[in-house]
């Protein structure tokens, strides 16, 4: 089990295989950190397909509005959805993309993340300073390799529950 330093900037996250540590990094990117945080209390990631898993690249999941099992999952449009809240700025920086790091998932405007994020399965340094990294996987990265891929999968895993460490 990875050391959490920080619980209140540390992520649980429940998959099939067992549980994701994520590490925030509020120094780098605080919108996108306590809109993680904001959402996980919320219970609004709960039962959210990932939706988008392509090998060797990412996996994308957080469409709150579109994406989750027990209501009303909808594959046609999962992806296409976020949040309630409004969108948050970009906040690129020179932390790379790198394998692990949790990205935050965008249209064309720079300034579209909302809820959905993504986990690079490996090193994505052409997305350097194009979408926003705001923190990295500690532990249960083997977890996260195991999610099924498709665009979009046949069956799609889920995240079961993800709560901030603080709360767990």
């Amino acid at each position: 089990m990875a050391e959490i330093k920080d619980p209140e900037n540390t992520i649980l996250m429940e998959l099939k295989g067992g549980t994701v540590i994520i590490e925030l990094l509020p120094d780098i990117a605080p919108g996108h950190c306590d809109r993680m945080k904001e959402l996980a209390r919320a219970g609004a990631y709960d039962n959210v397909v990932f939706h988008r898993v392509i090998d060797g690249f990412m996996a994308q999941t957080g469409d709150v509005a579109n994406g989750k099992t027990d209501k009303g999952y909808n594959p046609g449009r999962c992806g296409t959805g976020g949040s309630d809240l409004p969108d948050l700025k970009a906040e690129f920086s020179g932390i790379p993309h790198d394998r692990g790091t949790l990205g935050a998932a965008r249209s064309a405007n720079p300034d579209s993340a909302n809820s959905q994020f993504f986990i690079n399965f490996k090193d994505n340094h052409f997305l350097n300073r194009q979408y926003t990294v705001y923190g990295r996987v500690i532990g249960g990265m083997e977890h996260v390799d195991a999610i099924t891929r498709g665009e979009p999968p046949a069956n799609p895993d889920t995240m079961i529950n993800v709560k901030v460490a603080s709360d767990a």
